[in-house]
């Protein structure tokens, strides 16, 4: 696991470090004055302005970076900046180089797992869209761990499969709901999941999910199992309310959306099939482990 911090500290403030300390014995500032401004050993001072330390090109060759060495470097050698400006135009820049900017690029490069995203993220920030992506995949994932543990769960799945989603809480397209790739399936009576959720894996329970959203909906997650009317009864006996519509549809808004007009507080949908359509029931909730525990109290 590596941390932007990690990069700031073991490759961006070495590089800068180095260059001012070569900007600074360039302007004529002896090595013992150039480790007093910057607070660093007179060694520490000779091995920057000598080169003997890595630095990285990205960060070497990146302009914002030379003009603020540059302007750092004159205002500490003509004393017109005090090291405490010096500190925080440096702390200003890397905290815009962390926010989608070269930091953020880095850091993507060093983990792959954050590959995709093209450095145009902050992880620093507590709304940006990487911890909101991060925090529906891991409650999908405390989700399917319900899904998983639940036994007998094998028995709700149709033939079709079953999927969990969940989206994230402005969602307006299939890109912004995660689910389980390839479906959930019974494999000799086990509920079995292929992979890790992703986004945009899932079109049909997730167009359901964005459905029931668009109509009135405030669910987050949504889940398929096989349809049965003792099933649709025991989720209304345990309080739930249900709402049909028809499978035979041409337009899911619709129907989804008369569905709800009629229940507005339905988190139970569902169809008894049609020609070449298996019934299927839907559930939905705040979130992936809702759903789960609605379906594992079916057992």
């Amino acid at each position: 696991m590596r941390f932007a911090e990690e990069i700031v500290v073991e490759e961006f403030l070495p590089t800068v470090r180095s260059m001012l300390a070569e900007d600074l014995r360039d302007r004529g500032l002896t090595q013992s004055e150039v480790a007093d401004l910057l607070g660093i050993s007179q060694s520490a001072v000779s091995k920057y302005a000598n080169g003997e330390v890595d630095r990285n090109d990205r960060f070497l060759d990146d302009e914002r970076v030379l003009n603020l060495v540059a302007r750092l470097g004159e205002g500490l050698a003509e004393g017109t900046m005090s090291r405490v400006e010096a500190l925080v135009e440096i702390e200003i820049l890397i905290r815009r180089l962390e926010d989608r900017d070269l930091v953020a690029e880095i850091h993507e490069l060093e983990m792959p797992e954050l590959a995709g995203h093209g450095g145009d993220f902050n992880v620093h920030d507590p709304e940006g869209d990487l911890r909101t992506t991060e925090r529906v995949r891991s409650s999908l994932r405390r989700g399917l761990t319900i899904v998983e543990s639940a036994s007998g769960f094998a028995s709700l799945i149709p033939a079709v499969g079953s999927n969990l989603c969940e989206c994230t809480p402005d969602a307006d397209g299939i890109d912004d709901v995660a689910g389980v790739p390839g479906r959930i399936f019974d494999v000799k009576g086990q509920a079995t999941i292929p992979s890790d959720p992703e986004f945009g894996v899932s079109e049909h329970v997730a167009s359901l999910l964005l459905a029931a959203r668009r109509n009135g909906s405030d669910a987050r997650a949504a889940l398929n199992i096989r349809y049965d009317p003792d099933l649709v009864a025991a989720l209304e006996d345990a309080g739930y309310e249900s709402a049909e519509f028809d499978a035979e549809y041409d337009d899911l808004d619709a129907v989804v959306g008369a569905a709800l007009r009629e229940t507005p507080d339905a988190t139970v949908l569902y169809h008894t099939g049609g020609y070449g359509v298996e019934p299927i029931v839907y559930l939905l909730g705040d979130d992936a482990e809702e759903v789960a525990e609605m379906a594992r109290s079916l057992l």
